[in-house]
């Protein structure tokens, strides 16, 4: 077996043990080698660095279940389906009818994403247009933007996230969750179907509730390899 073959073992089976690592564990696996190497037999398996923790830990493409979001939580250790934070962010925020603001996109992505934001609007990735006080923020493309900020507008302002929730809100999100049948459930799919009743919530705001009772959110079907 060639150097090369026998690194990727070594990486296999790690990675199968204990899921994510970082450059130092990567270095006690493969032994005294440059950086560069470590990169290039990462490379030839396929990773992904993480998002959280400033990228220090890295995981194998095949590894992680995302969720509906695309995320992926390790521990305390946080990966996108995107790989960075910008990308994620962008996908995101593209992705949502209604746009986004800044405190739904902390809670749903568990760290801070203020700095990020700006940096994705001074580069044009990203657009942000003021919005009862804070900044909501859209795709750069101006079609789709404002009919982001059309339809945000239309469902009118929110709680702001960690406030005091109103408790109709709260009974009519757990009531929503009932109907579906399942204690297993998706917070854009329960948002979805109270718009529709004339509720106005977001997928964000569902999520603290959910999360403040204890009820567990719905992932997307794992795939075979994952059921083994």
């Amino acid at each position: 077996m060639s150097a090369s073959d026998s690194s990727h073992e070594a990486l296999l089976r790690m990675f199968q043990r204990d899921r994510i690592a970082d450059l130092d564990h990567l270095r006690g696996v493969l032994g005294p080698i440059s950086r560069m190497t470590v990169f290039r037999r990462l490379s030839a398996l396929g990773y992904l660095t993480s998002y959280s923790h400033a990228g220090r830990y890295y995981t194998l493409r095949e590894i992680p279940v995302f969720d509906s979001d695309g995320l992926w939580r390790h521990g305390d250790v946080l990966f996108s389906r995107d790989g960075t934070l910008a990308r994620t962010l962008v996908r995101l925020v593209g992705d949502a009818d209604a746009g986004q603001f800044q405190r739904e996109l902390q809670l749903r992505l568990r760290l801070r994403v203020h700095d990020t934001l700006g940096d994705l609007v001074a580069q044009a990735r990203l657009g942000r247009s003021p919005l009862w006080g804070e900044y909501l923020y859209t795709s750069v493309e101006k079609v789709r933007a404002a009919a982001q900020l059309a339809c945000r507008t239309g469902l009118g302002p929110v709680p702001a996230l960690g406030a005091t929730l109103a408790p109709a809100l709260m009974v009519e999100v757990l009531l929503e969750v009932i109907r579906g049948a399942s204690i297993r459930c998706d917070p854009a799919q329960v948002a979805s179907r109270l718009v529709a009743r004339g509720v106005t919530v977001t997928a964000a705001l569902v999520e603290e509730i959910l999360e403040r009772h204890g009820v567990k959110k719905t992932g997307p079907s794992r795939s075979r390899r994952s059921q083994h």
